[in-house]
C-alpha cells in the first residue's frame, strides 16, 4: 500500500523485501534476539508484521532504530508514520504501517513480553551476528 505524504511509501519493494531490509539494518548494529512475527492470519492484528529485537544498552537501542530509519529512507524511499521512544531508548517503535519495528532494551522487552502477547503469530527467529 503506497500512501503519499503519510510516511509509508515503500516504492516497489514487497513486504518481504522490506522485512529483509529492516532485519539487515538491525544486524548492521549487532541487534540481538531478532524475531519476525507474522500477524497476517490474526483477525485483531494491528499490522501485518512485528519485527522485535533488543540492544544491550540505550545507546545501541537508539542506534539500531536510527539505522532502520536511515536505511529505509535511503533504500526503500520510506519514512515511518511513527518513530517514538528515542528520548529514553528503552523501547523504540518505528511504524511502517504494514511492518512495525520494536527495538527494546532487555529489561523493557522482558517487561512488555510482546512475543507472549502475540503468541499466535507465526514466529521466525534470526541468529545473532557476532
Amino acid at each position: 500500500m503506497n500512501i503519499e505524504n503519510k510516511g509509508t511509501q515503500t516504492g516497489s519493494l514487497s513486504v518481504e523485501e522490506i522485512n529483509h531490509l529492516i532485519i539487515d539494518s538491525i544486524q548492521d548494529i549487532k541487534g540481538k534476539k531478532i524475531v519476525k512475527m507474522d500477524l497476517r492470519h490474526l483477525e485483531d492484528a494491528p499490522t501485518d508484521f512485528f519485527i522485535v529485537c533488543e540492544g544491550e544498552s540505550t545507546v545501541q537501542v537508539k542506534s539500531i532504530a536510527d539505522n532502520v530509519y536511515f536505511r529505509m529512507k535511503k533504500e526503500a524511499n520510506s519514512l515511518p508514520s511513527t518513530f517514538e521512544g528515542t528520548s529514553t531508548s528503552r523501547w523504540v517503535l518505528v511504524d511502517y504501517f504494514n511492518v512495525v519495528v520494536h527495538v527494546f532494551h532487555p529489561e523493557a522487552r522482558e517487561f512488555y513480553q510482546l512475543e507472549e502477547l502475540w503468541s499466535d503469530a507465526i514466529i521466525t527467529d534470526y541468529e545473532d551476528i557476532v
